[in-house]
């Protein structure tokens, strides 16, 4: 059969939900909200790390670089989706379509690789804790985060490189809300053998090494912590480690879903991207807020501090009049 084009298209068309037309309507208002949620949780999470010195720790430098990958990964999916949702014109342009594969891998990528620095962190944190501001220094926080950035950023560099020299011909139509690379793939007529093998190696050290250093890591937490006189001890060690458990269930459960069952059903598979990319960044400032004591007195402080400071210009006003 003759090739009709195999060079990169100028445009894209994302079907997203259009196969539930009676859902796009409610579900760009659900968008909506969680994307407003989203910029407020995890900008809010960044600028309480700066403005309050108690929060200048390790963990929550952690945190802040997690916050900065929701707001990254939000902010390359959720505009496109909402442009599509509201409007008849499903389309995306070619560069907008790479910037979506390049910025996806990016965030995600470096995701992976920030959970299991987070762990190592609550290990050294639990199990090393007289030794852990010696351990866990300024410029080693610094250095393994950035560590975690360049690595995402090299995957995903040769990722959209090699995206963009897919060969496609024939439609342009991807059954999806974004433009992930499996999608991509399947609309190549040619050899797509450098595509495939990318992902299984980049697969590697996220989808199986930064996960058994989670596990290895809370395989030690929990050791250490069972040996705790204390029940309150014990208790306060694993509340420190429960929101991270949680975010790492979150993010690892359906991307290993996704990606380890490549029969899945299409619309099943967008709805899994849905919660890893809209759902999940929004829950990730609340899981960190709810059960973070520090997190939740730094709020009272500064809304204190707004109090007093209203309530003396107030007096001020009237010893004026």
């Amino acid at each position: 059969m003759e090739r009709e084009n195999v060079s990169f298209p100028n445009t894209f068309v994302l079907l997203g939900f259009s196969e539930f037309p009676w859902l796009e309507r409610p579900l760009s208002a659900v968008v909506l909200v969680t994307y407003i949620l989203t910029l407020v949780g995890n900008s809010s999470i960044i600028i309480l790390s700066l403005v309050d010195p108690r929060l200048q720790m390790p963990m929550y430098f952690f945190l802040d670089n997690l916050s900065l990958l929701d707001l990254g990964l939000t902010c390359t999916i959720v505009p496109q989706l909402l442009a599509n949702l509201w409007g008849p014109e499903k389309s995306i342009a070619a560069w907008g379509c790479i910037t979506q594969v390049f910025l996806f891998c990016w965030t995600t990528s470096t995701e992976c690789a920030l959970l299991a620095v987070m762990a190592i962190d609550r290990y050294v944190a639990i199990c090393q804790p007289l030794r852990y501001m010696l351990i866990m220094h300024p410029w080693v926080c610094v250095n393994m985060a950035a560590a975690t950035w360049s690595s995402g950023l090299a995957i995903a560099l040769l990722q959209a490189t090699l995206t963009l020299h897919l060969p496609l011909c024939g439609h342009h139509t991807l059954d999806h809300f974004f433009c992930e690379i499996p999608v991509l793939i399947n609309l190549a007529c040619g050899d797509t053998t450098a595509n495939k093998l990318a992902i299984i190696l980049a697969s590697i050290p996220l989808g199986m090494v930064s996960p058994l250093l989670v596990v290895i890591s809370y395989t030690f937490i929990t050791r250490a912590v069972l040996k705790l006189p204390s029940a309150e001890g014990r208790h306060k060690a694993l509340s420190t480690c429960s929101s991270h458990l949680l975010v790492v269930t979150m993010y690892f459960g359906p991307g290993t879903y996704l990606y380890l069952q490549p029969s899945t059903k299409r619309s099943h598979a967008k709805f899994m991207s849905f919660f890893y990319c809209i759902i999940a960044p929004v829950l990730n400032p609340l899981i960190y807020t709810l059960r973070n004591k520090d997190v939740k007195t730094a709020w009272k402080r500064i809304l204190q501090t707004q109090g007093g400071v209203k309530s003396i210009k107030a007096r001020r006003s009237l010893s004026v009049s």
